[in-house]
């Protein structure tokens, strides 16, 4: 079989609103899913014998130093756990194949499709760890897609979603990989007309931010649903729950925030989950990479992309 390559783009949060916390430690959520067409990068090929490899600008976040054991795999937005593949530190190399999302997908998917075979996978990674755009759920679902291709399993198979929404709360979004409002816990989604083609700003001040922190901290109250309309009206009416919590924890995402909100041409400007990484929609490309050129200017990580 050839090796299939899939991609994982990044996951932003139009808008996001926290209704209640859940008795299963999950929290209750409205919130418009929106991918960017860029992102990390999965490949996958079968192998003799399992194994795993990170490479890409962001490898060393995810690879274990000496004496450092695996962190536990998190479920993903809308738990106290962390939003994180579960390795943490070096530059490129092999890491554990368990304890992480990526290989806990590939796990899932063997039992369920494949017994008794094993996989080659290797993680390009482009996006940074715990910035609020998917990280490890993308990862996961990107894996689940590219094992589907290289097994011949559908993309509509629904032991897919299941297997996914038991990953984490946000894998069924990043696993449908389109515009989607979900609600529950995250996982329940119904699909909604996209804004294809808009330009999109990621920008990451270079702070990592705890989503069971964030959790943790915001203040408990439901101020309401997700309004109706076109796309960017709803998100434009809406907001994120989580950037107050996430400010008073990474006063870092303000700064980002007054660039964005500044910037020539800008539509929209959030904080995308539970951050630290905002966004911002742009009429241009052009408007688009000034404020790109500008936050590099602060040294902070950026990606010029589009929406998908």
């Amino acid at each position: 079989m050839p090796a299939i390559t899939e991609s994982a783009p990044a996951k932003i949060n139009l808008a996001l609103h926290v209704r209640r916390r859940r008795a299963d430690g999950y929290h209750d959520l409205e919130t418009l899913f929106a991918f960017a067409t860029d992102g990390d990068l999965i490949t996958v090929e079968a192998a003799q014998t399992n194994s795993f490899t990170i490479t890409g600008p962001f490898a060393v976040a995810l690879l274990p130093t000496p004496n450092t054991p695996p962190a536990k795999a998190g479920a993903q937005l809308g738990t106290d756990n962390e939003d994180a593949h579960g390795l943490p530190n070096a530059t490129q190399g092999s890491a554990p194949w368990n304890g992480n999302l990526v290989t806990a997908a590939a796990d899932a998917f063997t039992t369920a499709f494949a017994p008794n075979t094993h996989h080659a996978i290797t993680l390009e990674k482009h996006l940074p760890i715990a910035s609020g755009i998917g990280g490890g759920s993308a990862d996961a679902a990107a894996t689940l897609r590219a094992l589907a291709r290289l097994h011949g399993v559908p993309s509509t198979d629904p032991r897919l979603h299941d297997i996914a929404a038991k990953l984490g709360a946000d894998v069924p979004a990043c696993l449908a990989n389109r515009t989607t409002l979900g609600t529950g816990k995250g996982d329940t989604l119904t699909e909604i007309e996209g804004l294809v083609g808009t330009p999109l700003l990621l920008v990451n001040p270079g702070v990592a931010v705890s989503t069971a922190a964030v959790f943790k901290t915001w203040d408990g109250k439901d101020r309401g649903p997700i309004s109706k309309g076109d796309l960017l009206a709803r998100a434009l009416e809406g907001r994120n729950d989580l950037e107050p919590p996430a400010l008073a924890l990474a006063p870092e995402i303000a700064e980002v925030r007054t660039l964005l909100d500044a910037a020539h041409g800008v539509l929209l400007s959030r904080m995308s989950g539970s951050g630290a990484t905002c966004f911002a929609l742009f009429e241009t490309l052009e408007a688009r990479d000034a404020a790109a050129t500008a936050a590099k200017a602060r040294g902070w990580w950026t990606l010029a992309t589009t929406l998908a």
